[in-house]
């Protein structure tokens, strides 16, 4: 149950989306531990969302239809406002220094927010859960071990791409961090702005 449940986590968090987008921008500004350390804010809420799916998908789809108006508005409006804020320090200019606590515990906090606001993230953890979660419900001690195995396998892909990025970070140039944080802050409002139009089709 425990190997499943990383096979769960990994692959929920793989896809590059808005927060692997943001890592991956931290991994060049400020290194492997500051990368991996937004990682987290992300895999704190994939196993949340997998607690709730170890105790039924149809409870999962239910929160969905209920809620899916205040968490795509939430989630969009928070990153077309990350977004606009990379791009405007982009215009500054970027010094690449090692992380800081506070930096971090921010970086933390905004992958946790824009995971858990975004409803394509409940329908991953949905529908990878239902294709490699367990075919019966799970016990006390057995949702135990998932659970933990979902944040394992989704640590361990954060662990994986912060490493593979910083290894890249000599070879960028302040000019080409800025036009990275450029490209970079563009796709996350494209991200917020796509989940605010998608409510015009709920």
């Amino acid at each position: 149950m425990f190997l499943r449940g990383i096979a769960i986590g990994f692959a929920i968090a793989a896809p590059i989306g808005p927060v692997g987008i943001l890592c991956i921008r931290k991994a060049l500004a400020d290194g492997r531990v500051a990368a991996f350390i937004a990682g987290l804010g992300a895999a704190l809420a994939d196993t949340l969302f997998g607690g709730v799916a170890a105790f039924g998908i149809g409870a999962v789809m239910q929160l969905i239809d209920g809620q899916i108006v205040p968490i795509k508005v939430v989630g969009g409006l928070f990153m077309v406002g990350l977004g606009t804020h990379t791009w405007r320090s982009a215009a500054i200019g970027v010094e690449a220094e090692p992380g800081k606590g506070p930096g971090m515990v921010r970086d933390f906090l905004s992958t946790f927010v824009i995971t858990i606001t975004n409803p394509g993230t409940i329908l991953g953890v949905a529908g990878v859960f239902a294709a490699l979660g367990p075919s019966g419900r799970p016990g006390g001690a057995q949702s135990s071990l998932l659970v933990a195995g979902i944040f394992c396998g989704s640590t361990l892909w954060w662990l994986v791409l912060s490493g593979v990025a910083s290894a890249a970070r000599s070879r960028f140039t302040p000019e080409r961090m800025r036009l990275f944080n450029h490209l970079s802050g563009a796709m996350l409002v494209v991200f917020g702005v796509a989940a605010l139009v998608s409510l015009v089709f709920v």
